[in-house]
């Protein structure tokens, strides 16, 4: 997430096979969380894994191969990482996922996580192979979106909105509200775009205009 962003978390790995993948996926991800992306290095990752550094150069080629992997190993994880198991309708399957994505207030943990996806989202404007993830995860997240805003018209849980431009401007308002939570000194104004996005879904989505 970003895939941003809550398919980094920690539980991420609980799901995960007990394999050689998994462990290497897991220590990037400590890394990451520990001295983002500029400053990663394949023996900072190392560090995190239990097995030798040289493994870690028998199934990637350097950082990039092995970063690339990881956005595939998370985008992988999604839908787990994203499923409302308990969610009984489109509106509480809805609320569930922005919840997750775009909480008010995240713990420092996922606070740096995000900050070192952001620095790697930055990489994709001139890296094709960041790009096809960052493509990838955000298709996976709108077409989400879409999916639950399409249940929710088709039983009348939403109003008659159109499931995937609503889900173009849901992704867009995320990764905004994600850039700037972990690009400004103050809180990147998170509470007050959550509010609003809030207000959006009530009137325009859930139908609160009628």
């Amino acid at each position: 997430m970003n895939i941003q962003s809550t398919m980094g978390e920690t539980q991420l790995f609980a799901a995960a096979p007990e394999d050689t993948r998994a462990a290497i996926m897991r220590a990037t991800y400590e890394a990451l969380t520990s001295h983002g992306y500029a400053n990663l290095t394949i023996q900072r990752i190392a560090d995190e894994f239990e097995k030798s550094k040289s493994l870690l150069y028998h199934h990637y080629d350097g950082k990039d191969d092995l970063l690339v992997d990881f956005m595939r190993f998370m985008l992988e994880h999604f839908e787990n990482e994203t499923t409302c198991g308990d969610c009984s309708n489109p509106a509480e399957r809805l609320d569930h996922l922005l919840n997750r994505v775009v909480p008010v207030d995240i713990d420092p943990e996922k606070h740096a996580f995000t900050s070192a996806m952001i620095e790697l989202r930055a990489q994709a404007s001139h890296d094709p192979a960041y790009r096809k993830q960052f493509t990838e995860h955000d298709t996976a997240l709108r077409d989400r979106f879409a999916a639950i805003l399409r249940d929710g018209v088709e039983d009348g849980t939403f109003a008659d909105v159109d499931p995937e431009q609503t889900a173009d401007f849901l992704l867009a308002l995320v990764n905004g509200i994600r850039t700037q939570r972990v690009t400004r000194d103050d809180d990147g104004g998170v509470p007050g775009a959550r509010a609003e996005l809030d207000a959006y879904i009530d009137r325009h989505v859930r139908g609160g205009d009628d």
